[in-house]
């Protein structure tokens, strides 16, 4: 198949989550015989921080005016088999309108951020990347989130199909590995800063660091403001490239896992971080939301503590052999469930289903 998708980014991975989901999702698509391009608007803040310019698996065209390259860009469409419009892609109103005028193709939309979006749904009918009335002419609704959110979006939104499409491992590329003196801690933590996540990364890594001052903690990503107050034993890194993910989480004893508050309302609402962490077999402390047990079984292959003082206890306590299980245990049932290779054959399910 011919597949073009408009998307946020593929091209830099700073402070976002879409870029390793699409690469994962792109180069498994490639893998499987399709030919792949990705339409990127090209604004500043991921120019001066791009890490893959040029994948080696899809064809990247990036534009900085929609109406100056709006004609060029629908004549690629043309003959696709599929066009994708994924969430926080800048012109993506815009496009949808006119794809539905030039494209005879499906048209799927790719929700990264599906809480968000239907927050503002029911807010106010509409999101800067999404309409409501343009839910229904969409030929599939591909959903980070899925269990009650589904139907919501079929019985409410008109969506035709709302399926879920969770993110995925590069299963080449997550894997255990050798630990980095740069990120070796006992506890980690990879995120973008968000405001209504930073509470709960406070409560559990920050308080946890202050009831334990021998043991290292590593907080890693951007945007975090300058006067946050972190323990004495907490190490701030401002950008780990996808790269390196690896050795960050194997150079970790223990890493969290903290979800947007959104989400947590959604549930079955998974991170990306969640499968690449458990990838390289990393043991996961986590908060807890509605679907979280249906990804990974808490207390086999996952931990969720209610509070600082029980994630404590796990650093402090448990045994080596019992963590590294859990970690082993999380690793199989994501490489066995969750590569993008599974996500890969999904997609091909969904366009055939669409036709």
């Amino acid at each position: 198949m011919k597949i073009v998708f408009f998307g946020l980014t593929i091209t830099s991975s700073w402070g976002n989550g879409h870029a390793t989901t699409y690469r994962s999702l792109c180069k498994a698509l490639a893998r499987r015989g399709h030919h792949i391009h990705f339409v990127e608007k090209d604004v500043e803040w991921y120019r001066n921080n791009r890490d893959l310019a040029n994948p080696a698996y899809c064809d990247v065209i990036l534009y900085e005016s929609w109406l100056e390259c709006a004609p060029s860009l629908l004549n690629l469409c043309k003959d696709a088999d599929v066009v994708v419009v994924g969430s926080y892609y800048p012109d993506a109103i815009a496009a949808t309108k006119a794809l539905l005028d030039a494209s005879e193709s499906p048209l799927l939309f790719y929700d990264i951020d599906t809480p968000i979006t239907l927050a503002r749904l029911r807010q106010t009918g509409c999101a800067e990347y999404l309409t409501a009335a343009l839910i229904p002419e969409y030929s599939a609704y591909l959903s980070f989130t899925g269990g009650p959110t589904l139907r919501e979006l079929e019985q409410n939104f008109g969506s035709p199909k709302a399926v879920p499409f969770f993110c995925s491992v590069d299963e080449d590329i997550y894997r255990e590995t050798s630990t980095d003196p740069v990120y070796q801690c006992d506890l980690s933590y990879l995120g973008t800063y968000a405001s209504d996540r930073q509470s709960k990364l406070m409560a559990m890594l920050d308080k946890t660091a202050a009831d334990l001052p021998k043991q290292q903690f590593v907080v890693a990503g951007p945007q975090y403001p300058e006067d946050i107050s972190w323990h004495a034993n907490v190490r701030r890194i401002h950008h780990v490239p996808p790269s390196e993910h690896p050795s960050f989480y194997s150079s970790s004893r223990f890493t969290l896992n903290l979800t947007r508050s959104d989400m947590v309302t959604a549930g079955y609402s998974p991170s990306v971080r969640l499968f690449e962490a458990s990838a390289c077999g990393v043991p996961i402390i986590s908060d807890s939301w509605a679907g979280l047990g249906e990804l990974l079984t808490p207390g086999e292959e996952i931990l969720l503590p209610g509070d600082s003082a029980e994630t404590a206890s796990i650093l402090r306590d448990m045994p080596e052999r019992e963590y590294r299980a859990i970690g082993r245990r999380a690793r199989d049932r994501v490489l066995s469930e969750h590569t993008s290779t599974h996500r890969a054959l999904e997609f091909e399910s969904i366009v055939s289903a669409c036709r």
